[in-house]
């Protein structure tokens, strides 16, 4: 009885403690590949709690069944042979509840990973989204535009996400519209989210690169179609373009505040993807390294940059 008491109490104090908890945003998903992936988490804490059920009733059970008795200090109890139906339940139980789960994990793996089934009849919006420390470039390509720490999305149309690192690896999530997906150096993922409700969502880097990583927030503003090509006018009319010597002054900067511009750099540094994927090696290696050296250097009579403290792949030294 002892035992139970503290078990209550505990249990009391657990939901006393978690209702003074403001609403998890992975639990108010905005889009389809977020519900997803929030029913799954939804389904995983039911199973959980259902099990937790069952062996805690049992747990009770069992105490009180085979609790301590007034016998006489020499009695044995009778001996009892293992029961084979018994056995093979406590083994098919578990098993069985490993193969649901793996189940459901592998079905929502593989629909999170594709374009959402009700957008695949549309062209999705291609934008780069490169991390360098401590701060994230949105690259634009069909728009010809670049944003820092923040990025602009129309609701209702599949955007994805390539995503990069200059230097060491980050995690790209935004919570309310998907599951995170790592950024590499020498390599592009690919993310695929939709916004199906217009809205500020807060992105993140959720994979320690650093010092200054817990700073690495962006804003993601989801907007009607309409609203989303006036910004991209806006921003082409307005902006100033994007040079090699103010994207190099960027990366060199530990923190930078919100910037846009009407150019991108991907047309003087090109994605790790395609002919420039992977580690370079050999005469890749050269030819990559002197496309960045010409990108890196100051006009002539001047020093270098502290960017020349850069490699061929972006990583810091």
């Amino acid at each position: 009885m002892k035992r139970r008491g503290l078990l209550l109490i505990a249990f009391s104090a657990l939901l006393v403690f978690l209702s003074g908890c403001s609403t998890l945003t992975v639990l108010d998903p905005k889009g389809p590949v977020a519900k997803t992936q929030s029913d799954v988490i939804i389904f995983s804490i039911i199973t959980m709690a259902a099990i937790l059920f069952v062996v805690y009733v049992l747990y009770v059970y069992m105490l009180t069944k085979y609790r301590a008795s007034k016998a006489a200090p020499d009695y044995e109890p009778p001996h009892d042979e293992g029961k084979a139906w018994l056995e093979i339940t406590w083994t098919a139980i578990p098993l069985a509840i490993v193969i649901m789960l793996s189940i459901v994990t592998i079905r929502s793996t593989n629909e999170v990973e594709a374009v959402p089934k009700d957008y695949q009849d549309q062209e999705p919006i291609v934008i780069y989204a490169s991390s360098s420390n401590w701060k994230w470039h949105f690259s634009y390509p069909e728009e010809g535009i670049e944003t820092v720490n923040y990025v602009n999305i129309p609701t209702y149309r599949p955007i994805e996400f390539r995503l990069y690192a200059y230097g060491p690896i980050t995690s790209f999530w935004v919570p309310q519209l998907g599951g995170q997906k790592y950024a590499m150096s020498d390599m592009v993922t690919k993310l695929n989210l939709v916004a199906e409700h217009a809205g500020s969502f807060m992105g993140k880097n959720a994979n320690f690169s650093g010092e200054g990583f817990a700073h690495m927030e962006f804003e993601v503003l989801a907007m009607s179609s309409n609203e989303y090509d006036e910004w991209v006018e806006e921003v082409k009319a307005t902006a100033p373009e994007l040079s090699p010597e103010e994207f190099q002054s960027l990366l060199d900067m530990k923190h930078a505040g919100r910037k846009t511009y009407s150019s991108t750099h991907l047309t003087f540094l090109p994605p790790p993807e395609g002919e420039h994927a992977g580690h370079n090696h050999g005469d890749a290696a050269v030819e990559s390294e002197s496309e960045l050296d010409q990108f890196q250097m100051e006009p002539s009579g001047s020093e270098n940059s502290s960017g020349g403290e850069m490699d061929h792949s972006g990583h810091n030294h």
